[in-house]
């Protein structure tokens, strides 16, 4: 079980915290905040405990060298905007530059530190690094489950140098994850989209020894149609994958986890915006025709499958999403989806930067259970491997 800020004592101390802060930034401009804001309650909270809170941070890749165009200095302002707090920029995240930056910061300001990823330490997971680190606080708070599959200083190794907890957004976040695959509601579906097979695999072999459902959407789907032997046309896919999409259908039945695959779809010659395009069944696809979302009949049937069940992990659209009309599948289910949640009928987590795309693009991100930004975490998490960074939080503690 891991620790929270509830299990800290902080009055007086100085609580280093573990953020996401790799934002979009454009000529010099965070466009959007979300991940700031998610950071709020953390910092609302150690504040409120009588801590001073320092934020630690990648941005980009600089792999290991000092890259000014990867300086966190420009997020400062949308960090003061997104947390409604003076913040403090260093120049340096570690050593006497960053020790001054945290003495001299006024009661009440946050600290923002420089890059973790200047130095070649952070993504060695180094030891001296992560103690360099540690030596700028008195506890350790991660809350940025989006970098939690990765064990490095700022994320693994420090978390062993200090007493260590959970961040509100981590929290949450883990929480979620939990009542979705751990210890979830049944009947449980899962939503698996987007367009290669290859990248999922592993989260598909995991994920039929956990759910009832398995939904396969989007160029997925076409493979597993291919291997089924269903003429796909000019449709994306991985043929090579066919017999481990046999596998995974294979075991899946084995199991007793039922695989949804379409049953009719929306095709056309190319993939553009409002293009012309005809709904046909599943085993009627021309061999110049692209099967670019699902269908009316598929979508209701998906639609009435998702009513009888109660949790719900989504992880991929189940079209071309991105283009319209091919969003029309992902967005009906999603619509049905939220409405299930609001209703109460439905625990529904979703993550991944399509899903989320997508989720936002039907206007119900606030109406699931969780949406996690967290992207590779969230994947790693539904391959069902153990997250460093969420390990470390544990952990017993050095002295």
């Amino acid at each position: 079980m891991f620790t929270t800020i509830d299990d800290l004592d902080c009055a007086g101390k100085i609580a280093l915290v573990r953020a996401d802060l790799n934002v979009p930034l454009r000529e010099g401009v965070v466009t959007d905040l979300t991940r700031i804001e998610r950071l709020k309650p953390t910092v609302d909270d150690l504040a409120a405990k009588g801590a001073k809170v320092v934020l630690l941070s990648h941005f980009g890749r600089p792999k290991g060298v000092r890259a000014p165009d990867m300086s966190l200095a420009p997020v400062a302002t949308a960090v003061e905007t997104g947390l409604g707090r003076k913040v403090v920029f260093a120049d340096e995240c570690v050593g006497e530059t960053a020790a001054r930056a945290v003495a001299d910061a006024p009661d009440g300001a946050v600290v923002l530190l420089e890059n973790l990823r200047f130095h070649a330490g952070e993504e060695a997971n180094d030891e001296a690094f992560a103690r360099a680190l540690a030596d700028l606080g008195d506890v350790y708070v991660n809350d940025a489950f989006s970098a939690a599959h990765r064990a490095h200083a700022s994320t693994e190794a420090i978390a062993r140098l200090l007493p260590a907890a959970a961040g509100r957004n981590m929290q949450a976040e883990l929480e979620a994850l939990s009542a979705a695959l751990e210890k979830p509601e049944r009947p449980v579906a899962a939503i698996v989209g987007g367009a290669k097979v290859s990248t999922k695999l592993s989260v598909l072999e995991h994920l039929i020894e956990k759910v009832d459902l398995l939904i396969i959407g989007g160029g997925m789907a076409n493979t597993f149609l291919f291997a089924q032997g269903v003429e796909i046309g000019a449709s994306l896919c991985e043929k090579d994958l066919a017999d481990a999409a046999r596998t995974v259908m294979e075991k899946a039945q084995t199991r007793g986890c039922a695989i949804a695959l379409p049953t009719d779809a929306e095709v056309s010659v190319e993939l553009a915006p409002n293009v012309p395009h005809q709904t046909v069944a599943i085993d009627a696809v021309d061999a110049d025709m692209m099967i670019l979302d699902v269908g009316p009949a598929t979508t209701d049937d998906l639609a009435a499958r998702l009513a009888d069940c109660r949790t719900l992990i989504w992880n991929g659209p189940l079209g071309a999403f991105e283009t319209p009309p091919f969003d029309r599948g992902t967005v009906t289910l999603a619509q049905k989806a939220a409405d299930l949640t609001d209703a109460g009928r439905l625990v529904s987590v979703a993550g991944g930067g399509d899903t989320v795309a997508a989720l936002a693009a039907a206007g119900v991100t606030e109406r699931f259970t969780y949406v996690s930004t967290a992207g590779g975490a969230f994947l790693e998490w539904m391959e069902g491997r153990t997250l460093p960074g969420v390990s470390a939080l544990s952990q017993p503690r050095a002295a």
